[in-house]
């Protein structure tokens, strides 16, 4: 489980986060939608422990993300998948994920098996022992999004997760999020492609300015606005509805 409380991040005058208190049960897909500098990639990298809260606190499974200690115990089970792939160029993707699976302490056995069913699903077998250097925008955002499964986390911290992809592996990632939410992972997952919210998501998130204005199932924010009986609503009308209240 992910639990924020009157959590504020600020960087000098300026505030990105607002007293946001979120609370996401375990097995479950969030999805956190708002405009360019709403606030959501500052929250996704707070959650991940790459940044520490102004104020306020962060839990996650119980813990306590302020204390050094079990920020430390907790990065083990967090993973953080940018939405800008930055890889050591001079390795193979191979390599890397290799280098990643002993950064881990994943067990020889269950890495050769997950590397491979990896390979084989998003077709990498062509490329993975080429030099990244070489690789595609897509390609280095399947690297990045195996790098940051291939240790089965129980929390997946994803930000823009679809940048460079092709609709098949559109598809691919999203069948693959579901699966691993299926099996008991919770996925924090900051988008602005708000079909792909409206589709696979559990819960909805909306930011705007720092601040969370709505949350809930598809279902549920439609009936925030009490448009849930206008036919063809879909989340980008829900969005707009929100946002030009605020």
């Amino acid at each position: 489980m992910i639990e924020l409380k009157e959590v504020i991040k600020s960087f000098g005058s300026k505030i990105a986060v607002d007293r946001l208190s979120l609370t996401i049960p375990a097995g479950k897909l969030f999805a956190f939608i708002g405009s360019n500098g709403a606030g959501k990639t500052t929250t996704a990298k707070l959650i991940s422990g790459l940044l520490q809260p102004t104020s306020g606190e962060i839990f996650i499974d119980g813990k306590n993300m302020r204390s050094d200690k079990q920020r430390e115990e907790l990065k083990q089970l967090i993973s953080y998948i940018p939405d800008q792939p930055f890889l050591y160029e001079k390795l193979s993707g191979r390599e890397l994920l290799y280098f990643i699976g002993r950064m881990y302490q994943v067990p020889q056995q269950r890495f050769n098996d997950s590397l491979e069913y990896y390979i084989e699903l998003f077709r990498m077998k062509d490329y993975i022992d080429h030099l990244i250097e070489g690789y595609s925008l897509g390609m280095k955002q399947k690297v990045v999004i195996v790098a940051g499964l291939i240790h089965s986390p129980k929390i997946v911290v994803v930000d823009e997760p679809l940048v460079g992809l092709d609709p098949a592996n559109v598809r691919i990632v999203k069948d693959l999020f579901r699966k691993i939410v299926r099996e008991g992972a919770t996925i924090f997952m900051s988008t602005h492609i708000l079909a792909i919210a409206q589709e696979i998501a559990d819960i909805i998130g909306v930011i705007h300015q720092g601040k969370l204005i709505a949350q809930g199932s598809f279902e549920e924010l439609k009936s925030i606005k009490k448009q849930d009986t206008v036919s063809g609503l879909n989340l980008e009308d829900i969005f707009l509805l929100l946002c030009q209240d605020e």
